[in-house]
């Protein structure tokens, strides 16, 4: 469940300049990295996709020069959703509760549920557990997160994403809807749910290499094809719904980037666990007509360290 949980909750630009100089990102012969060029098919301008994780360590959470370089020639900023828009942060609350007043209580049996209970009140949350109860367990599991990383301090991506947007006077908009996103997780079982959140506690503290600390090695090492690998062999259960959460929505976005791209240049950032894979973001625009290049994303952390 945690991989689709950071999937979810975890996936781009007009450049000006001088003339005579031209500071477009050049794409590298091979390589892992998290950033595309996106050409080709009559686009008057190049475009770049970026692949985010909601939740890493905060010295982690780190933009390229390159990455940089696109937001700052970039007509508009998309995001999976639109993140700045408060009002739609509060509407969505109620999306994030299951239907028809179920609980966890509901779905688990008292041993399961105290386990379960007595988990969330030893974790830090800012959302108090007789609240958490109602929510739809993915989203539950997905508030402890910064829980399974290596660091006391921790960043989003998409959060790093929007400060460089506004700090270069950007739009931020997005792809989706904050309400489809949490209405997606109603067409899987809450009882499914509630067992992957079971078998998530159960594992807990069984070792610091946990599926987030995977996964976000994997992040780190801007590894496309580890994330798709990881996301091919999660739990079968919640594997069984990999079309609603991730195929299905990555061939609408492709879709309504068609529209989108023509004329402008933009940065796209949704989560990286969308970008790899034959059903990929990827290869969807490229399926589509488009030239999809990998460009350099090294990060420089420090003088001679780099990411």
């Amino acid at each position: 469940m945690k991989h689709f949980s950071l999937g979810i909750l975890m996936g781009m630009l007009a450049l000006s300049g001088c003339a005579q100089k031209d500071n477009s990102p050049k794409p590298i012969a091979s390589g892992n990295t998290l950033l595309w060029k996106i050409s080709g098919n009559g686009l008057s301008k190049p475009s770049y996709l970026f692949g985010t994780i909601h939740m890493i360590c905060a010295d982690d959470a780190l933009l390229s020069a390159n990455m940089k370089n696109a937001i700052r020639n970039a007509d508009d900023v998309y995001l999976e959703v639109d993140m700045d828009n408060m009002m739609e942060m509060m509407s969505v609350m109620a999306k994030m509760r299951m239907n028809n007043d179920t609980t966890l209580q509901d779905l688990l049996s008292e041993e399961d549920y105290q386990k379960v209970k007595s988990y969330f009140e030893s974790h830090s949350s800012l959302i108090p557990f007789s609240m958490l109860e109602t929510f739809k367990p993915i989203m539950a599991a997905s508030t402890l997160e910064s829980s399974d990383l290596p660091c006391e301090s921790t960043s989003a991506m998409e959060q790093v994403i929007m400060e460089e947007a506004k700090a270069n006077n950007k739009e931020i908009k997005g792809l989706e809807s904050m309400s489809f996103q949490a209405g997606i997780l109603d067409s899987i079982p809450y009882q499914l749910q509630a067992q992957e959140l079971v078998k998530y506690v159960n594992d807990a503290g069984k070792g610091a290499d946990t599926t987030v600390t995977q996964m976000m090695n994997a992040y780190k090492a801007q590894d496309l094809g580890k994330l798709e690998q990881m996301m091919i062999q999660s739990d079968a259960g919640i594997s069984r719904f990999t079309d609603i959460l991730l195929y299905n929505r990555n061939s609408k976005w492709v879709d309504e980037l068609k529209t989108l791209l023509p004329g402008k240049s933009l940065v796209i950032a949704v989560g990286a666990g969308h970008l790899p894979g034959e059903r990929g973001v990827i290869q969807l625009l490229k399926k589509a007509g488009y030239t999809v290049e990998p460009i350099d994303n090294t990060v420089k952390k420090s003088a001679g360290t780099e990411i």
